[in-house]
């Protein structure tokens, strides 16, 4: 599968490749980063640098830098994971680098995203899991017209707690009204 590159206003959306391995190991070694989003594996810098070399090749994912203007430099990393056109599926992560955060980088790239996935890849439904101890990402969601579908009590730990997983979703004729 060829991955695509995708032109907003603020952002453009590029397949990863081995140069964004440095902004990479800084999203994966962010402690709030790692905190809010329940990673709780920490990857080796090598394990990071092969993984920004391989992940175009995979098939049934879609892993894209996040860039701003005329740069090139990888500010976050969004991705459509799962892909399953049978049943017309796919779950959707964005990370941002710490210091680009907040800057509305990445609702425009989940737009960019969710346009990919239902015009271009035929898809029915897009899905994520936000963690309860961060709202903001969640509000970010609900921004963008997913829905709260459920919660998962207690399904990640985070620090020496667990948190809730905040199951949403968002449906094809949710997206085409809201683009209306």
């Amino acid at each position: 599968m060829l991955k695509p590159s995708l032109q907003g206003e603020l952002v453009r959306l590029r397949p990863i490749a081995a140069r964004d391995a440095d902004a990479l190991w800084e999203i994966d070694s962010d402690p709030v980063g790692r905190r809010v989003t329940g990673r709780s594996v920490m990857h080796t810098r090598a394990l990071v640098e092969a993984w920004c070399e391989s992940v175009s090749d995979q098939d049934g994912r879609i892993d894209l830098a996040v860039t701003a203007g005329d740069s090139d430099e990888c500010l976050g990393e969004i991705v459509l994971s799962e892909i399953d056109e049978a049943r017309g599926n796919a779950v959707l992560r964005l990370v941002m680098r710490p210091g680009s955060r907040g800057r509305g980088l990445g609702s425009e790239a989940i737009g960019l995203v969710l346009e990919l996935a239902f015009d271009g890849l035929g898809l029915h439904r897009v899905g994520l899991d936000v963690l309860a101890i961060n709202p903001r990402a969640q509000a970010l969601y609900e921004g963008m017209g997913f829905v709260v579908e459920g919660r998962l009590r207690e399904a990640y730990r985070v620090d020496d707690r667990f948190s809730d997983a905040i199951v949403m979703g968002i449906l094809e004729e949710e997206y085409r009204a809201l683009a209306e």
